[in-house]
């Protein structure tokens, strides 16, 4: 009973809004890892062009923090709301 009553609470607004939050903070966590993953793959190809390419890792991995973190905020206005 008591997990009829977890996955009845989960389906809520409230709990779909916690579940949005922690998928949103897991795909930015997956995003800025593939961004380092190429960043660093291609520092390794191309050692002289480190500097551009770290500055272009960092704006990207702002870009998508900055999505992820709006998207938590949301989730979180919704649970709180």
């Amino acid at each position: 009973m008591e997990l009829l009553a977890i996955l009845l609470e989960a389906m809520s607004a409230a709990g779909l809004a916690a579940l949005g939050a922690g998928v949103s903070a897991i795909a930015a966590g997956m995003g800025i890892g593939k961004i380092g993953a190429a960043a660093l793959e291609s520092m390794a190809r191309q050692p002289e062009s480190t500097g551009d390419i770290r500055a272009g890792m960092i704006v990207a991995a702002a870009l998508v923090e900055g999505v992820a973190l709006f998207a938590v905020i949301v989730c979180l206005l919704v649970v709180l709301g």
